[in-house]
């Protein structure tokens, strides 16, 4: 199945760091995607969630102000109608025991900064594809 071309996705990208989620967005548009919606913060996530409906996919960094990656991880995970929704964490995190906790904590993809965008693009792929499956 063609990913880019089977509907119109919609995407979360949660940063605290403008220049990362512009990035990112970059990466989204390269790949046709053009729904992306944003936030700031680990609370912004979450709120983004709760309101808006057929989020297909989230985008978080791990290390944020007030809630990390980890924690918006867990929160979606702990709600039954995000449980299946995919999460690709992009941090600069790379330590063992981090990967492991995002594991543990249901992550559907990890990528360590920095990246490529044709990383980037890979890892976005793989994710939707498992809710692709899934759904």
């Amino acid at each position: 199945m063609d990913i880019k071309n089977s509907r119109a996705l919609k995407i979360l990208v949660v940063d605290d760091m403008a220049s990362m989620r512009m990035f990112i967005r970059a990466v989204l548009n390269q790949m046709r995607i053009f729904d992306i919606l944003e936030a700031r913060n680990g609370q912004g996530a979450l709120k983004v969630l709760a309101e808006k409906d057929n989020i297909d996919m989230v985008i978080c960094d791990w290390n944020m102000p007030g809630m990390t990656g980890l924690e918006v991880l867990r929160s979606v995970r702990a709600n039954p109608e995000l449980q299946g929704l995919p999460v690709l964490m992009v941090t600069a995190e790379k330590s063992q025991a981090q990967v492991k906790d995002a594991v543990i904590a249901g992550v559907t993809g990890y990528v360590a900064k920095p990246f490529t965008p044709e990383v980037l693009e890979a890892h976005i792929e793989a994710c939707l594809r498992k809710r692709v499956r899934s759904s």
